[in-house]
Protein backbone atom coordinates (compact mmCIF):
# COMPACT_ATOMS: atom_id res chain seq x y z
CA UNK A 1 0.00 0.00 0.00
CA UNK A 2 1.56 3.23 -0.59
CA UNK A 3 1.88 6.30 2.05
CA UNK A 4 -0.76 8.74 0.94
CA UNK A 5 -3.49 5.61 0.73
CA UNK A 6 -2.37 4.78 4.74
CA UNK A 7 -1.95 8.25 5.64
CA UNK A 8 -5.72 8.70 4.45
CA UNK A 9 -7.09 5.91 6.10
CA UNK A 10 -4.99 6.42 9.30
CA UNK A 11 -6.74 9.96 9.28
CA UNK A 12 -10.12 8.18 8.67
CA UNK A 13 -9.55 5.97 11.74
CA UNK A 14 -9.09 9.08 14.22
CA UNK A 15 -11.82 10.61 12.71
CA UNK A 16 -13.99 7.91 13.83
CA UNK A 17 -12.33 7.56 16.68
CA UNK A 18 -12.94 10.98 18.00
CA UNK A 19 -16.20 10.76 16.70
CA UNK A 20 -17.17 8.05 18.90
CA UNK A 21 -15.24 10.04 21.85
CA UNK A 22 -12.50 6.90 22.39
CA UNK A 23 -8.93 7.96 23.22
CA UNK A 24 -5.96 5.56 21.82
CA UNK A 25 -5.71 3.67 24.47
CA UNK A 26 -9.16 2.54 25.04
CA UNK A 27 -9.71 2.05 21.21
CA UNK A 28 -6.24 -0.32 21.56
CA UNK A 29 -7.56 -2.06 24.71
CA UNK A 30 -11.12 -2.64 23.08
CA UNK A 31 -8.87 -3.96 20.02
CA UNK A 32 -6.59 -6.21 22.29
CA UNK A 33 -9.87 -7.58 24.23
CA UNK A 34 -11.50 -8.68 20.73
CA UNK A 35 -7.93 -10.65 20.29
CA UNK A 36 -5.99 -7.80 18.48
CA UNK A 37 -2.71 -7.26 19.93
CA UNK A 38 -2.41 -3.58 19.28
CA UNK A 39 -0.57 -1.21 21.60
CA UNK A 40 -1.81 2.50 21.71
CA UNK A 41 1.69 3.58 20.22
CA UNK A 42 0.89 1.26 17.19
CA UNK A 43 -2.86 2.88 17.03
CA UNK A 44 -1.11 5.94 16.96
CA UNK A 45 1.57 4.67 14.01
CA UNK A 46 -1.76 3.67 12.23
CA UNK A 47 -3.33 6.75 12.21
CA UNK A 48 -0.09 9.15 11.39
CA UNK A 49 -0.07 6.32 8.34
CA UNK A 50 3.31 5.00 9.90
CA UNK A 51 2.54 1.46 10.56
CA UNK A 52 1.02 -0.97 7.87
CA UNK A 53 -2.61 -1.63 9.00
CA UNK A 54 -3.24 -5.65 8.64
CA UNK A 55 -6.89 -7.20 7.61
CA UNK A 56 -7.22 -8.74 11.05
CA UNK A 57 -7.02 -4.96 12.09
CA UNK A 58 -9.29 -3.16 9.38
CA UNK A 59 -11.92 -5.47 10.60
CA UNK A 60 -11.88 -4.85 13.65
CA UNK A 61 -11.87 -0.95 13.89
CA UNK A 62 -14.77 -1.45 11.12
CA UNK A 63 -16.35 -2.85 14.03
CA UNK A 64 -15.69 -1.16 17.02
CA UNK A 65 -16.49 2.23 15.62
CA UNK A 66 -19.65 1.18 13.95
CA UNK A 67 -18.46 1.83 10.52
CA UNK A 68 -18.45 0.53 7.00
CA UNK A 69 -15.11 -0.63 5.06
CA UNK A 70 -16.04 2.32 2.63
CA UNK A 71 -16.10 4.98 5.10
CA UNK A 72 -12.80 3.67 6.72
CA UNK A 73 -11.00 2.96 3.10
CA UNK A 74 -12.29 6.27 1.29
Amino acid sequence: MNNSVEKRIGRNIRELREEANMTQEELSARLQVRGCDITRSALAKIEVGQRHLYVDELILLKELLSTSFDILLK
